[in-house]
């Protein structure tokens, strides 16, 4: 399924968008938990609510900004193109090869875990319906070329202001299940090689030798009286 999705929303066109995405929405998670921490005056629990309400509606502005930055465009009068079906997020269109991309943002309450259902995202995911495996003889399924496609992120819960996951994944028509799921260094294919521990380390490069002096004169200060030679024996 990763495979049919990368043909859709290919990485490599798409790459200055993700990242652009990666790093939006983490600078707003940081900026949320400042906010909070800094001007709310709140306790723990009250501030963790608010902090968590404030990132995402930071993260949902920030969102439809670089999608509309990179061509993206919000649906018109938030209905699913040839659908009556309506939404209330900032759900962005995206055209690649003719085919249609419809991407939403979403939190996950832990990294691979679905979002909370809620009706935009009930609208979307209907979408998928021809993406799973069904005779559909009444003609009732999803008949749109679009595919619903999310932009997922995950708090990290033990560093306050931080994410712990950003992934890219497709949730079934029925909301039960992940029809794909990649975390979002593995779907644009760029992670860094951890150094393998075992290979020899590069040879450092050798100090050019140091030769020293055979005498060493004592230091004169300048402002010292010069030394008068006195014979021996002389007054």
């Amino acid at each position: 399924m990763i495979d049919v999705i990368k043909k859709r929303f290919p990485p490599d066109t798409y790459q200055a968008l993700l990242i652009d995405l990666e790093d939006r929405c983490r600078a707003e998670a940081l900026k949320a938990f400042k906010m909070v921490r800094d001007y709310a005056d709140l306790d723990k629990k009250r501030g963790r609510e608010l902090e968590g309400q404030a990132r995402f509606r930071m993260m949902e502005k920030g969102f439809q900004e670089v999608c509309e930055t990179h061509g993206g465009e919000l649906l018109a009068g938030g209905l699913i193109p040839n659908t009556n079906l309506k939404v209330f997020q900032p759900f962005m269109r995206f055209e690649h090869e003719g085919k249609g991309i419809i991407l939403g943002l979403a939190a996950m309450p832990e990294p691979n875990a679905l979002p909370v259902k809620n009706k935009s995202r009930l609208a979307g995911v209907t979408l998928n319906y021809h993406l799973q495996p069904s005779l559909n003889l009444d003609g009732s399924g999803a008949q749109v070329g679009d595919v619903f496609i999310v932009f997922l992120i995950s708090r990290d819960r033990e560093r306050a202001g931080r994410l712990e996951e950003i992934a890219i994944g497709v949730i079934s028509a029925a909301y039960d299940q992940f029809l794909c799921y990649e975390p979002l260094e593995n779907y644009l294919g760029n992670q860094e090689v951890a150094p393998d521990s075992a290979s020899p380390a590069p040879a450092a490069a050798q100090a050019p030798a140091v030769r020293l002096k055979t005498s060493i004169r004592p230091f004169v200060p300048p402002e010292a009286p010069e030394e008068t030679e006195v014979e021996e024996g002389k007054k």
